[in-house]
């Protein structure tokens, strides 16, 4: 047993950074799933503030606010992974059968968008949809139509949104499907050119069947975050107008004012810890559909 310490002590060296930053951002925080069945003080700490039970989710149960901020979150991230994977499994393949000169370009253009915040996306819509000095609106009125009033309108924003979402997250998602992609032995490409298939056969037949199970996982984990919004989406690029709220609230931007207008720690706790246990229930009803149906493409 020493002995097998002292041979692998280097690597339990290299590895010991990644330990201690998963214990300290992952186990110590468990801590605080205290918060959300107690009324925080900030002079009595997490564990000497009073109990309260389950009120602190009475406030996210018992409002009206409730069916419009899950029916949101739910159908924009339902939309977000549907078309985010359709999206970026067609762009991965096309990047696939581009020569190895024009793929960095390609991939660089399409990846620039991750990198921009979503306050800086922010201000760039807003310059798009502003009611006087919009771009649009400017074109609609030189096209002899009336200008629209785009932060006051809610019909117009799940497009909008929608459009926002894929456009800075395809990059991302394409260079994961590219990566697997690489990964495929180009003897399968051989033999399909030898019986004659056409590119898009070679796509149907070899290319998605041999990184399906990438995309399964990846679906996997993004319908465990099925509760969870893209906060800076929401917040930035509709301005937080309330005028919207009908179609771009969702919980967390929901959360947030509350947590500001309210200052109560242990319900904002309350709806992150009902966020957490939807989404963990949901991976795993989601790993089992997948394992009775194909078990060599679970998870677990």
């Amino acid at each position: 047993m020493i002995r097998m310490v002292r041979k692998s002590a280097g690597l339990s060296l290299l590895a010991l950074p990644g330990f201690l930053l998963i214990i300290i951002f992952n186990y110590v925080p468990l801590y605080g799933l205290l918060l959300p069945f107690k009324t925080y003080r900030y002079n009595l700490g997490i564990w000497n503030s009073p109990w309260v039970g389950l009120d602190n989710f009475g406030y996210l149960f018992n409002g009206d606010a409730l069916y419009r901020v899950l029916r949101n979150t739910i159908l924009y991230n339902m939309t977000f992974i549907v078309l985010g994977t359709t999206l970026s499994v067609i762009i991965a393949l096309l990047l696939y059968e581009l020569s190895r000169r024009f793929v960095k370009t390609y991939q660089t253009i399409l990846f620039i968008p991750y990198f921009i915040s979503w306050v800086v996306a922010g201000f760039a819509f807003r310059s798009l949809f502003d009611m006087e000095y919009g771009v649009v609106n400017r074109l609609l009125v030189s096209l002899g139509e009336e200008p629209i009033m785009w932060y006051s309108d809610p019909k117009y924003w799940p497009y909008i949104i929608v459009i926002a979402a894929v456009w800075k997250g395809l990059g991302y998602s394409s260079v994961i499907y590219y990566a697997a992609l690489m990964g495929i032995d180009s003897e399968y490409y051989d033999a399909a050119k030898i019986d004659g298939a056409s590119k898009i056969r070679r796509a149907i037949s070899i290319s998605v069947p041999m990184i399906k199970p990438i995309i399964i996982m990846l679906v996997i984990l993004q319908i465990g975050s099925i509760c969870y919004s893209d906060f800076g989406l929401f917040y930035n690029v509709t301005l937080n107008s309330s005028l919207l709220y009908e179609t771009t609230d969702v919980i967390d931007t929901f959360v947030y004012r509350s947590l500001i207008d309210l200052g109560d720690i242990g319900m904002a706790s309350a709806a992150g810890f009902f966020q957490s246990i939807v989404g963990f229930c949901l991976v795993l009803v989601t790993n089992a559909i997948v394992k009775k149906i194909n078990p060599e493409n679970s998870l677990f």
